[in-house]
């Protein structure tokens, strides 16, 4: 892993070519410093493993696909090259994290020079567009840079363009590019992940899109999220069985309850009355 901060600039000292690989040696000195067998070192923003080394200079081989898709089709001795040994565990982060893992090139498309600064647009390949965005990190021939503006995503031509400083204009090479020259470009490693997850959310169908919830594909974002979905809620307990019914009253009668049949008794005969 390298951090886009370029160490020193080194040149092309040698280039061997065969049908589909190339071997290069590159003069340098600061990247040199403990350099052994195997190690990795960033060249022009491409991650090349060191092969053979010498007090002044390192031999590295290059495969056919590293060609295809980078600027060092093109390397020839004398060339000025952006080198950048692999970062240390506890270093600063200076930059951003860059793999070394080149997408494509770009080409200089305009040149905007300042007092004491320059803005250079690129062209950009649409299969990347989607990967660039608006003050986000950029790796160009191996200088970690931010972008500073980029084209209307209905622009026919797709471009982006960032700032240089006078340090990055002296201490790289991106200070000697002229209109048409070609760059090495890497996105942001997360933008790479982000569009991997889209491509197998939208190929699996995984998930109703604008739900948002774990495990489905958000509209507009398509992340599938790895968190489980929560529980479901337990379901409420039941309401206890009604009582059972009273049992029905009895009919009621329609008639007065028969009254027994007393004797009336026979009133008690006046008291006799007497005579003086």
């Amino acid at each position: 892993m390298f951090t886009g901060i370029i160490e020193e600039r080194g040149r092309i000292a040698a280039v061997e070519t065969t049908t589909d690989a190339a071997r290069l040696t590159i003069e340098a000195a600061r990247v040199l410093e403990g350099v052994a067998h195997g190690d990795s070192i960033a060249v022009n923003g491409v991650c090349l493993t060191v092969v053979a080394s010498t007090p002044t200079s390192f031999t590295a081989d290059v495969m056919a696909q590293t060609l295809a898709m980078s600027t060092l089709d093109e390397a020839v001795e004398g060339a000025p090259v952006n080198l950048e040994r692999a970062a240390l565990v506890g270093d600063r982060l200076g930059g951003h994290i860059v793999q070394g893992h080149i997408d494509g090139t770009s080409r200089v498309l305009a040149l905007t020079p300042g007092d004491a600064w320059r803005v250079v647009r690129f062209s950009l390949d649409p299969d990347l567009a989607p990967l660039v965005t608006g003050k986000g990190s950029i790796a160009i021939d191996g200088v970690s840079l931010t972008v500073s503006n980029i084209s209307p995503a209905d622009a026919p031509e797709q471009w982006f363009e960032v700032s240089l400083i006078p340090e990055t204009l002296t201490a790289t090479t991106l200070g000697e590019r002229v209109v048409g020259d070609r760059v090495n470009i890497e996105t942001d490693i997360v933008a790479r992940h982000i569009e991997r997850m889209l491509a197998l959310a939208t190929a699996s169908g995984s998930g109703p899109a604008g739900t948002g919830s774990p495990g489905t594909a958000s509209a507009g974002t398509g992340f599938v999220s790895s968190v489980a979905p929560a529980p479901a809620a337990p379901p409420a307990p039941a309401a206890p069985p009604a009582p059972p019914a009273a049992p029905p009253a009895p009919p009621a009668s329609t008639s007065a309850p028969a009254v027994p049949n007393t004797p009336t008794p026979a009133p008690a005969p006046a008291p006799a009355r007497s005579s003086s």
